[in-house]
C-alpha cells in the first residue's frame, strides 16, 4: 500500500499551526509549550458551536488547517479520527451526576460523552455523506488511525482525512490516564495513483505548506517490534527538544511528533510506530 501525505494540520500549545510546527521542527523557531489554544477554523453552525466540547474543537481546528491548506472542501474526503480517550470530561460529569440526587444528567453531556462524538459534529459542519470511522486504541490510536486511513484510501481510490487527537482528562482521572496536554493534529492523504508526476514529490514552502505534495508513505506492514525505542525516534538533546519528547509522551496522537519531525526535515528513511504489544506498525517514507 503506498499513499501520499497532501496537507497536515496543527493544534497544540506551542504549535498551533503546521507552518509553525515546521519551523520549530527544523530548529528556526524556539518551541514555546505555554502558548495558549487558539480556534480560528472550527466553522460549526451556531447551535453546535455553542455545545462543542474542547475535544470537539480540537479535531476540527487541525482538521479544517489541512483542508484549507490544498483548498479541499470536507464534504469531497472520507474521514477516520483517532482518538484514545475520547471527552472524558463529559465521562466524568454523567458518572458525577449518576450519584447526584435526581441524577441529573445533560443531554449535551451524554452527546459528548461518545467516542464518535467529535466526527459527528464534522459530519454535520462538512455536510458530510463519505466514509467515515471513530478509531481509539490507547496509546496505538494514532498508528490505529493511519493503519485504518491508508487502508480506506486504497480501497475508495479517493482522499481521506486522518485526525488524531486527545485532552487531558479531569483531574479525578489523572491518575488512571496521564494525559497532560491537548494535542490534535490532522493528515490528508491521497492515492499513490493521483501524486506527484511520474511519482516524484513535490517540494515544500518555506513556510512548510506543500506546493503540491509533502510525502510517500509506502510498504505498510505490522511487524514485530525489533527495539525497545518508542517509535523508532527520540527528540533529545537541547531544552527546545526535549520540550517536545515530553509532548509526545504527554498524549498518544502526539506519538506522531517524530514523523512530523521527518517529514518537516524532509529526511526519508523506515519509520516503526508503536501498534499492539510488542508490534509496531512499519512503512517507508519517501520526498
Amino acid at each position: 500500500m503506498a499513499v501520499y501525505l497532501n496537507s497536515i494540520g496543527l493544534c497544540t500549545p506551542g504549535l498551533p499551526n503546521w507552518p509553525v510546527g515546521c519551523a520549530v521542527l527544523t530548529g528556526q523557531r524556539p518551541y514555546s509549550p505555554d502558548e495558549p489554544l487558539h480556534f480560528d477554523r472550527v466553522r460549526l453552525p451556531r447551535n453546535e458551536a455553542r455545545r462543542a466540547s474542547l475535544t470537539v474543537r480540537l479535531a476540527l481546528q487541525a482538521a479544517t488547517e489541512a483542508l484549507d491548506a490544498v483548498g479541499m472542501k470536507a464534504a469531497d474526503c472520507s474521514a477516520i479520527f483517532a482518538c484514545s480517550g475520547g471527552n472524558t470530561e463529559a465521562l466524568d460529569a454523567l458518572c458525577r451526576a449518576l450519584i447526584e440526587p435526581g441524577h441529573p444528567i445533560s443531554p449535551n453531556q451524554f452527546n459528548n460523552s461518545v467516542h464518535n462524538a467529535p466526527l459527528g459534529y464534522w459530519t454535520i459542519a462538512a455536510g458530510s455523506h463519505q466514509s467515515t470511522a471513530s478509531v481509539g486504541a490507547y496509546d496505538a490510536s494514532f498508528a490505529a488511525g493511519l493503519l485504518d486511513a491508508v487502508a480506506l484510501v486504497e480501497l475508495d481510490q479517493r482522499p481521506v482525512l486522518l485526525v488524531a487527537f486527545d485532552t487531558p482528562p479531569p483531574s479525578a482521572l489523572q491518575s488512571f490516564r496521564a494525559v497532560t496536554t491537548a494535542f490534535g493534529a490532522a493528515w490528508l492523504l491521497m492515492p499513490a495513483s493521483d501524486g506527484g508526476s511520474n511519482g516524484m514529490v513535490a517540494s515544500t514552502d518555506s513556510n512548510g505548506q506543500d506546493d503540491g505534495i509533502l510525502a510517500r508513505l509506502d510498504n505498510f506492514r505490522v511487524c514485530a517490534q525489533q527495539t525497545g525505542d518508542d517509535d523508532g525516534d527520540r527528540d533529545g538533546g537541547d531544552s527546545g527538544l526535549s520540550g517536545l519528547e515530553s509532548l509526545r509522551l504527554s498524549n498518544p496522537a502526539a506519538r506522531c511528533l517524530p514523523l512530523l519531525r521527518l517529514i518537516a526535515n524532509r529526511q526519508p528513511g523506515k519509520v516503526q510506530l508503536s501498534y499492539l504489544p510488542g508490534w509496531c506498525l512499519e512503512f517507508h517514507l519517501k520526498f
